[in-house]
């Protein structure tokens, strides 16, 4: 268990200490959701109407927490196609051959990802008064939890897709058929409520919808136009942490198998 624990915490700080030394990943993983927010809150800002209820409700600011979910999706895709780079140059197979349990293995990578994710995270959280939502100190400790469950799923989900990948070009295509439009169905961008019902299917699949929703409902607590017609707190919470085990259970399968993630 010691060794375990060393090789978990070692993985981690290193995603962390890699991440952090190249600028192009932090400018793509923080950067860019906060220029869709900027660009998309001003101009859908006059054509959006709140999905139901009284009050009003901006686009920029109804937007804001997809903008943050958004930003956990992109460090979860950067600190996972790592992965490609480190069995490229060796480095992933002499980790496997370690005697430590490839679970430590997955979940140093899982942990450092979900760390650099709530931070970047955290950074644009801080930032949400100035799209209209009220932050306590409650409300910010409870978010940051919902975060973490939330980008733990969603890098073990990129693990998952990034260990059976031999190239970086093969993860993005993937990343844009598959990972985008879970952002996409989630209730970040728009609204389920007024979609066609095919639409409202999809988005009621997507687990990451529900994260969405809990993260909505600690921004917003009570019913109100941000969260009006949204699965209630107790439910979305239980299938984020469902979707985090199952993405994890399956990064480990997949690490567990003989032979896998070494190529010749």
């Amino acid at each position: 268990m010691r060794r375990g624990l060393a090789a978990t915490l070692t993985l981690m700080r290193r995603e962390i200490v890699r991440f952090l030394r190249e600028r192009n990943r932090v400018f793509g993983a923080l950067v860019q959701p906060i220029m869709f927010w900027g660009l998309f809150g001003a101009g859908l800002g006059s054509s959006f109407r709140p999905p139901a209820g009284g009050g009003s409700i901006g686009y920029a600011e109804y937007f804001f927490p997809g903008t943050v979910v958004l930003i956990l999706l992109f460090t979860a895709i950067f600190s996972t196609i790592s992965l490609i780079e480190d069995r490229r140059e060796g480095f992933l197979q002499g980790v496997l051959v370690a005697p430590v349990p490839r679970s430590s293995i997955v979940l140093g990578k899982v942990l450092g990802g979900t760390a650099l994710a709530v931070g970047q995270g955290l950074v644009v959280l801080i930032f949400a008064p100035l799209a209209g939502i009220k932050l306590s100190p409650a409300s910010l400790a409870v978010s940051l939890t919902v975060m973490a469950a939330i980008a733990f799923g969603l890098t073990a989900l990129s693990f998952c897709i990034a260990w059976r990948m031999d190239s970086t070009q093969g993860f993005h295509a993937i990343m844009t058929v598959l990972l985008m439009p879970l952002w996409l169905l989630s209730g970040s961008f728009f609204p389920a409520q007024g979609a066609p019902a095919w639409l409202s299917v999809l988005m009621a699949c997507d687990p990451l919808t529900y994260g969405m929703a809990a993260f909505r409902r600690v921004l917003y607590p009570g019913e109100g136009p941000a969260t009006q017609g949204l699965p209630g707190a107790g439910l979305s919470l239980a299938v984020t942490l469902l979707f985090a085990a199952a993405a994890f259970g399956t990064a480990v399968a997949l690490a567990q198998r003989r032979g896998s993630g070494v190529r010749a």
